[in-house]
């Protein structure tokens, strides 16, 4: 059983972010109908469904029914969200049950003070109303070296906001109970026009996970963003032979030996973290 599997209900997103690789792909965003056979599909083979490869989850219109019949077939919903879209579908997907909110609170790079201020008090709002739920809710701040100044003032923001015993952890603060800050390095992102990086890479793609793009197509980890790696498609093939496949087989073998046989793996970056020192 995977630990997580990655479905990427829609493509579309409504930031441009400069850490965001972004695709090239048509604006998708799956249906009712396809959102229904994913889950038939990947039933036995995961309890956690993340909502993204691409595009902002909140910005489909569907998502607190999809999070209602991921629930009902036993899946736990996890949603990573630039959080812009918090203070208007925020309620909604309390209402349909989920278990964890990733915010990238990195996403905001544009905007006058007042309109970031906006931003925060819209998050903050909504994690604490989770946090009642019992849902977990992690802050992200993914771009060491990048932040311009502002991950400072987050902080302090949610510090002021927060008022309790926030205590070191591994990836940065455990706020209150199931709440969480965590710091991330912005890294580059897997690209076939990217410098190699080299066949000494190793991936938690196809072992820990794997991603479901909006068109159907099921590549090997999330950082996949336009699909290069097609093992095949979950509306017209049997996962099962998907990733029992020669070239699905052969990525994960080559990552047991800590090779990259695929062109694309070659050129992430983000990858490089995993290699022996």
């Amino acid at each position: 059983m995977y630990n997580k599997i990655y479905v990427e209900i829609t493509n579309i997103c409504n930031m441009n972010c400069s850490f965001c690789h972004g695709h090239s792909r048509a604006p998708k965003k799956m249906s009712r109908e396809e959102f229904l056979s994913v889950l038939d599909k990947i039933e036995g083979y995961t309890k956690f469904i993340y909502y993204h490869l691409m595009g902002e989850p909140l910005s489909h219109s569907e998502l607190p029914d999809f999070l209602k019949f991921a629930g009902k077939r036993g899946f736990n919903s996890i949603i990573t969200t630039n959080g812009t879209l918090l203070n208007k579908r925020g309620e909604a997907i309390l209402e349909a049950g989920i278990h964890k909110v990733n915010i990238s609170v990195h996403s905001f790079e544009e905007g006058t003070e007042e309109k970031f201020e906006e931003y925060l008090n819209n998050i903050v709002d909504f994690s604490e109303k989770a946090n009642r739920k019992g849902v977990i809710v992690v802050f992200r701040l993914w771009n060491n070296g990048y932040d311009n100044g502002r991950n400072e003032k987050i902080i302090d923001f949610l510090k002021n906001k927060f008022n309790t015993d926030w205590s070191v952890n591994l990836k940065g603060f455990k706020i209150k109970e199931k709440m969480f800050l965590e710091y991330g390095e912005r890294f580059e992102w897997p690209d076939l026009n990217a410098k190699e990086q080299g066949s000494d890479i190793f991936c938690y793609g196809l072992r820990d996970h794997f991603g479901i793009l909006s068109d159907g197509t099921v590549v090997p980890c999330c950082l996949d963003s336009n699909g290069i790696i097609n093992l095949g498609n979950i509306f017209t093939d049997n996962l099962s032979d998907i990733l029992n496949s020669e070239r699905a087989k052969a990525i994960k073998y080559g990552f047991d030996c800590r090779k990259a046989v695929e062109e694309l793996c070659q050129k992430c970056g983000y990858a490089q973290r995993f290699k022996l020192k």
